[in-house]
């Protein structure tokens, strides 16, 4: 008896010590760099220590998360709960203390994807609703949007001064370029009789702010784009030709069209000197680069059976690219183009961030 409660004993100090590393594991500080990576099949957010490319926390998420993004000071965590279009709400983790906060309900903006977190507020696209929207974490509340009218308003950019948006649209095959500029007055002057001729505002009449969209026809399957750190111009990945687009943003045009082949290109990105241009496919195996000046192909990266998102790290050298398929993400060196390790942050990695607090 004594033998057989004896090992009893030590199987129960052994768990009590598990439990302990756990607990001590799991109560981490997060860094106040950290990188942010979503797995869609463990609906969870990995803090990630990028000094040490270890996981330090796991937090749960909505189901079918797809990109995540923090706020300025990197305090929250913002991440889209797609469901192809059919659901509609934000997730959001507090990541100072770990933890699931309340999500944002986004209702009639249903399958809300692409993000962007710019001049303090949460700007989001919405699939199914066809818009672009904004939430402000101030007031709790949606407090702008406005439709495309395409099909499957999809990732997202927004200029820091807030007055230039661009979109893919999926399924349309266009590029929304949505401009906030200033318009004459609007109606006719007060005290105006039917009939009567309408005659300019006068001078120092106050104008209005409103949004114009510009539609640009790209390749079919338009879904990865980046704006070059310039701001000169805007490429395209397209999934179903498999084609690279070019839009000079001054001209609004497009300048160029390359045949590069890559079916199934999901995200573009260009690196933070604006001299390479990353592509990912969820159907092939390499990450595609691309010179951005001679506009040719430059090398191929293998790093498994396909990829989602990419994410820059101009602090470490660096580039992460969520092989979904292969369930890792893998960690790339910018100066030697060659795969240097992986992480393992989850079942089918997808949306990746970067979070810093001042």
């Amino acid at each position: 008896m004594r033998c057989k409660w004896t090992r009893w004993w030590i199987r129960g100090a052994a768990l009590a010590v598990l439990f302990c590393f756990v607990q001590v594991g799991a109560a981490q500080s997060t860094p106040q760099r950290s990188l942010l990576a979503l797995s869609k099949r463990n609906h969870t957010l990995a803090i990630v220590d990028p000094a040490t490319l270890k996981v330090i926390a796991r937090l749960p998420v909505g189901p079918d998360p797809h990109e995540v993004i923090a706020s300025s000071d990197g305090r929250r965590a913002y991440v889209s709960i797609y469901g192809f279009g059919r659901y509609h709400a934000l997730s959001v983790i507090d990541l100072v203390v770990q933890k699931a906060l309340p999500d944002i309900d986004t209702g009639a903006l249903n399958g809300p994807h692409g993000l962007a977190f710019v001049g303090g507020k949460l700007w989001f696209t919405a699939e199914g609703a066809k818009a672009v929207a904004r939430f402000d974490p101030a007031t709790t509340s949606i407090d702008w949007i406005m439709g495309t009218g395409q099909n499957r308003t999809h990732m997202l950019y927004v200029t820091g001064d807030e007055k230039q948006i661009y979109t893919t649209n999926v399924s349309s095959g266009t590029v929304s370029i949505l401009e906030k500029v200033a318009l004459p007055p609007m109606g006719p002057p007060p005290g105006m009789q039917p009939g009567m001729q309408a005659t300019p505002p006068p001078p120092g009449a106050p104008s209005r702010m409103d949004w114009t969209q510009t539609l640009i026809a790209v390749g079919k399957g338009d879904e990865g784009f980046d704006v070059s750190p310039d701001g000169r111009e805007l490429w395209t990945a397209n999934a179903q030709d498999g084609s690279l687009s070019i839009i000079d943003l001054a001209s609004k045009k497009v300048t160029a069209t390359l045949d590069a082949k890559i079916i199934g290109s999901n995200r573009l990105k260009f690196t933070p000197d604006g001299k390479l241009v990353w592509i990912t496919s969820l159907r092939g195996g390499d990450l595609v680069i691309y010179d951005a000046a001679s506009r040719k192909e430059y090398k191929r990266v293998h790093i498994g059976h396909g990829a989602a998102g990419i994410l820059m790290d101009p602090a470490g050298a660096r580039v992460f690219v969520a092989c979904t398929p292969d369930n890792y993400v893998t960690v790339v060196d910018l100066k030697t183009l060659e795969v240097t390790g992986s992480i393992d942050v989850g079942g089918e990695p997808d949306g990746l961030a970067w979070a810093v607090r001042p």
